[in-house]
């Protein structure tokens, strides 16, 4: 069995990594850090060159996803395997799982609820939806 655990370090997705460890013990877990492409659309300063900033910043984003999953082999006793793809977050989970033969997908919820979830959008929402796979929401 293989278990996809999207990973960003936060407090939801170590959450996520530390369920999906002691639920499917003898499973490979798969960690992946999706890079957000519109983020570097967003953090690019005012007069800045879009293409060498999003070079930059894929780099810069890159770097800290290595450190990110790096510390996550501190949380579990278990090897994981852990990958890096860039893409719209759902997007990305979704297709990583069809293409990667995932058996379930293990991920925190943000929380958002009411307006701010309707305004901001859900990952976790998106990829209950259209996951080809079971999906588990941990708080």
């Amino acid at each position: 069995m293989r278990v996809l655990v999207p990973y960003d370090g936060s407090e939801l997705a170590v959450s996520a990594l530390e369920y999906a460890s002691e639920r499917y013990d003898d499973a490979e877990i798969v960690l992946l850090y999706v890079l957000d492409l519109v983020e570097a659309g967003y953090d690019a300063p005012p007069g800045a060159e879009l293409p060498v900033f999003r070079s930059e910043w894929y780099e810069d984003a890159a770097e800290k996803a290595e450190r990110i999953l790096e510390a996550s082999r501190s949380i579990v006793d278990a090897d994981v395997e852990s990958e890096t793809v860039a893409g719209r977050p759902a997007r990305a989970i979704v297709e990583y799982a069809e293409e990667n033969e995932i058996d379930e997908i293990v991920l925190g919820s943000h929380g958002r609820d009411g307006v701010e979830r309707i305004l901001l959008g859900s990952v976790a929402e998106t990829v209950v939806r259209r996951s080809p796979v079971p999906v588990t929401v941990v708080r």
